[in-house]
């Protein structure tokens, strides 16, 4: 494996400044130790941040790998662990949930006012015919019913299959084939960049594409801006909250294997994964994960600017903070609607604590300009977190100085939605942080580099991300299919019984055990016999000043068989130019060598995104080899991609 990287200056590294690190919840940097002494029984302590109905046998049983079970005999349920034990201890009305609509609308729900809408939606879910077990799918945006319906389906031990709002009619329908699911829960629709869109038309669409019968419940989000009739198997869930007003539920006790909900990740078949996970392990990891890595208290306002119908808002949206009793605020826009200083007035206006978000916001927020945040009092944050890609560590100091005024601790997580919680970075208490380096493992967790024969590659070197034993947040299985499960994640790298898993990224580490994240290993352009890494030479890119974000892909070259193609967006103070151009060429000779030379530099307003946030490499090179492009529904702003094959035709 032959990938280059972004690389930090090597003395760049900062230290957590003092005040933070004497409030913060782990603090002791002998806790890396202590776990490996005492592991599997160190996570005992995620365990006990939960209240159990009944306590487990033990930590972990591995007879059965790599099928681990987490606290086997345990018995817990995972809704009133997020909402009913924090109204016992006295936080009834405290802050659980504070929601910022697309068109400033605010709304506020006590730990109280939780209670009393998830024990109503369970109780109607029950009466409609939901049992324990049944697959309960919901295809919302981000308004407060989406979290409440998660919970409800967990108090009455359904699992959840969440499917992001912005996913097609047939992407919704796959899912709930595969998932064998009967109930569905969506809503009239939701505005998109202040237009009203209609969801609901979407979800019939999926419904009558399966051949089965599906109760649904519909949220009336858009009000009198989208009339919307109710077909037969179709109820109000306003009306089903009304006939239900007062209802309780008691909580079914669920075994801590049993699983908590279902999320579908993408597969290189092109088959959608159904990524299972367990009630105790997973909710015990997302606890303690949010209270050593987000350092959150249940005084804390905190948000997680990730779409909850992915695995980042399930677990740092909703079940981590719930658990702990934190404030976490959702918010239904985008960055910059209805301008570029929405988020920081959020910010702002609720004393946010604790910022979690991408680096594919972070470039945007770069290339819209300091100013923004610059004109608002973010002075209240005390932690900044990104997840979702690696960071490069431009963008990071960005963040720090301008988001977080210079002092902030910033956390840069590795995880995904199979780990089902952060694996790889800094403890911000603890340790030294490095821009553009994710970190060390965390306490517990294998995380490791090996080359191609499963031995550790030397520090400077490249190789495969792994992890070489389980972890309580790890998914159980893949939904109907633990043959693929076994083969896909496990047995790459694993011999006999030392089980390994296989992450399927690239990556690198240093003489400190600094991971160093690089991307997906199959993210590489082969060129004249050199396999480079998208995000090396991207990184070589943006670092250049006046580049707000950069992807790369491969085109055909009749001499090299493959040449790089460089798509480039500037920020606001810069114009493309050849100047440009060329500083962007010298600085991949420089950073990797002439032989990653960019055959084209093609300059754009923007790089085609899918709603998530991520680039569609497929379409650039679709663009770059000129193949059809294929499917663009998933895309947020489609209008760019015929000014690329504009721009790109022109070279």
């Amino acid at each position: 494996m032959n990938v280059h990287t972004m690389t930090a200056p090597a003395d760049e590294r900062y230290e957590p400044p003092r005040p933070f690190a004497e409030q913060a919840n782990v603090s002791d940097p002998g806790i890396y130790e202590e776990f490996e002494d005492e592991w599997p029984d160190c996570w005992e302590r995620a365990a006990a941040l939960l209240d159990w109905h009944r306590e487990h046998d033990r930590v972990l049983d591995d007879a059965n790998a790599p099928f681990y079970e987490w606290f086997p005999g345990g018995e817990l349920n995972a809704a009133y662990n997020c909402v009913d034990r924090h109204i016992e201890a006295g936080r009834k009305t405290q802050a659980a949930l504070k929601w910022e609509g697309k068109r400033r609308e605010t709304r506020t729900y006590t730990y109280q006012d939780l209670y009393g809408e998830v024990n109503e939606a369970a109780a109607a879910l029950r009466d409609l015919g939901v049992e324990e077990g049944d697959v309960v799918t919901i295809y919302l945006p981000m308004i407060p019913e989406l979290p409440i319906t998660m919970l409800a389906c967990a108090r009455i031990g359904a699992p959840h299959s969440a499917v992001f709002a912005g996913f097609s009619a047939d992407a919704l329908a796959t899912r709930m084939e595969s998932a064998d699911s009967e109930y569905l829960i969506t809503c009239d629709g939701y505005y998109r960049r202040g237009n009203a869109f209609n969801q609901k038309s979407k979800a019939d669409n999926a419904l009558m594409a399966l051949d089965r019968e599906v109760t649904t419940v519909v949220v009336d989000r858009l009000g009198p801006d989208l009339d919307h009739g109710l077909d037969a198997g179709q109820y109000d869930y306003g009306e089903l909250l009304f006939a239900h007003a007062g209802a309780t539920v008691d909580p079914v006790p669920r075994e801590a294997g049993d699983m908590l909900f279902l999320m579908y990740t993408s597969g290189t078949t092109g088959e959608p994964k159904g990524i299972t996970h367990s009630t105790g392990g997973y909710l015990s990891y997302a606890a303690w994960t949010s209270r050593a890595v987000l350092d959150l208290e249940p005084e804390d306002t905190y948000w997680c600017s990730a779409d909850i119908g992915w695995i980042t808002g399930h677990s740092y949206t909703v079940y981590g903070p719930l658990a702990l009793g934190t404030t976490t605020l959702l918010y239904e826009g985008t960055p910059d609607y209805p301008d570029r200083s929405r988020l920081w007035e959020i910010v702002e206006r609720n004393a946010v604590d604790v910022f979690y978000t991408a680096p594919t916001a972070i470039r945007a927020f770069m290339k819209w300009g300091e100013e923004y945040p610059d004109g608002h009092d973010l002075s209240s944050l005390r932690l900044l977190g990104t997840v979702g890609e690696p960071i490069n560590p431009r963008a990071w100091n960005w963040y720090r100085e301008h988001i977080g005024g210079g002092d902030c601790p910033v956390v840069d997580t590795w995880w995904q939605t199979e780990t089902g919680g952060m694996m790889v970075t800094t403890l911000p208490g603890v340790s030294s942080m490095k821009p553009g380096s994710a970190g060390p493992p965390l306490p517990g967790i294998g995380a490791r580099v090996v080359g191609e024969d499963g031995s550790p590659v030397d520090p400077g070197e490249t190789g495969y991300l792994v992890v070489d034993r389980p972890w309580p947040g790890m998914f159980r299985s893949l939904y109907g299919d633990d043959e693929r499960y076994r083969d896909e994640y496990w047995e790459p790298f694993s011999e006999g019984d030392d089980w390994v898993y296989f992450s399927g990224d690239g990556a690198k580490v240093d003489e400190d055990g600094y991971i160093t994240v690089l991307g997906r290993v199959d993210d590489v352009i082969n060129v004249s016999g050199h396999r480079l890494g998208t995000m090396e030479i991207e990184s070589a890119i943006v670092d250049i000043e006046g580049v707000a974000e950069a992807a790369v892909v491969g085109g055909d070259h009749e001499r090299d068989g493959t040449a790089v193609h460089a798509y480039v967006s500037t920020d606001h103070s810069h114009e493309p130019s050849e100047a440009l151009r060329e500083r962007i060429v010298a600085s991949v000779e420089e950073a990797i060598g002439p032989f990653a030379r960019p055959e084209a530099v093609v300059f754009t307003p923007e790089l085609p995104k899918t709603r998530s946030g991520k680039i569609m490499r497929r379409l650039l090179e679709n663009i770059a080899n000129q193949e059809p492009l294929g499917d663009t529904s998933t895309l947020r702003n489609p209008e760019v991609v015929g000014e690329i094959e504009a721009t790109d035709d022109e070279l």
